[in-house]
């Protein structure tokens, strides 16, 4: 399975997003794009498009920025991936020509049909909050120790 950047860095956001629920503050573009070392501009487009899936809310202004429109327990990583990725959510097309219909349905039905369902449970059973919780136990790994 392949996942574009909008869709990798749009799981990224969301997960830095979902960090800073509990303290009810706005977060502006630019912080989240130092936090992760993405364009600032191409955040705001996955922004917009998270903003305009109803997954965030936003204020303009000094004090502006972006807030979750849910807690993250409610938000899958399905929501998210749907917000920026609608190509990954497209029926599959045909695989054999008109001549041969029946093995067409037989490949859509065993392969992709099931493919798709298998995908949409995984993504649907991943919440923002397991995604938090599973990145606060590697913040320990990422860091260097030092010794004296």
């Amino acid at each position: 399975m392949r996942i574009s950047a909008k869709g990798r860095y749009a799981l990224a956001v969301m997960v830095q997003m979902a960090e800073n629920y509990g303290n009810g503050e706005y977060i502006a573009v630019v912080n989240i794009s130092k936090n992760l070392g993405i364009s600032k501009i191409y955040l705001e487009q996955i922004f917009s498009l998270l903003k305009k899936s109803g997954l965030l809310n936003s204020v303009k202004g000094t004090q502006g920025g972006y807030h979750l429109a849910k807690r993250p327990k409610l938000i899958t990583a399905t929501d998210i991936l749907y917000a920026v990725e609608t190509s990954l959510f497209e029926e599959t097309k045909g695989s054999a020509s008109e001549k041969a219909p029946e093995v067409d349905k037989s490949i859509r039905l065993l392969v992709f049909d099931e493919l798709n369902k298998k995908i949409k449970e995984t993504l649907d059973g991943i919440t923002l909050e397991d995604l938090v919780s599973e990145a606060e136990k590697h913040k320990i790994d990422g860091k260097d120790m030092f010794y004296i």
